[in-house]
């Protein structure tokens, strides 16, 4: 099964804007309520996002994989640069270790 570039292209959208809205929640919550804002438009975009990449035919176990995956990872990462928040190595391997299981997954379901 191929998935269309569009539904990737998509799902990748709707994981920065459920990434943007994390990081705004965590600014919310140290610092101007302005931020539930974007809080409330990047989760409403996000889950839009991703129901047109499950519109455009992705399977929802890949796309809710790559969209948990990726959204732990980058916002442990961005969570580190932007609020000095730990990200050890244990935090690191276990980054590591949700990557492989998408892939995993998304292979499983290639064949």
């Amino acid at each position: 099964m191929t998935i269309s570039l569009m539904a990737w292209a998509v799902l990748a959208i709707a994981v920065l804007a459920e990434i943007g809205g994390t990081l705004s929640l965590r600014a919310a919550t140290g610092g101007s309520r302005w931020w539930y804002a974007s809080v409330g438009a990047c989760y409403v975009t996000a889950f839009t996002l991703l129901s047109v990449a499950l519109a455009e035919g992705m399977p929802l176990g890949i796309a809710y994989g790559v969209w948990a995956a990726s959204g732990v990872a980058l916002t442990a990462v961005l969570g580190r640069l932007i609020f000095k928040e730990p990200l050890s190595p244990m935090m690191l391997l276990g980054i590591v270790m949700i990557c492989g299981g998408v892939l995993l997954i998304e292979q499983g379901a290639a064949h």
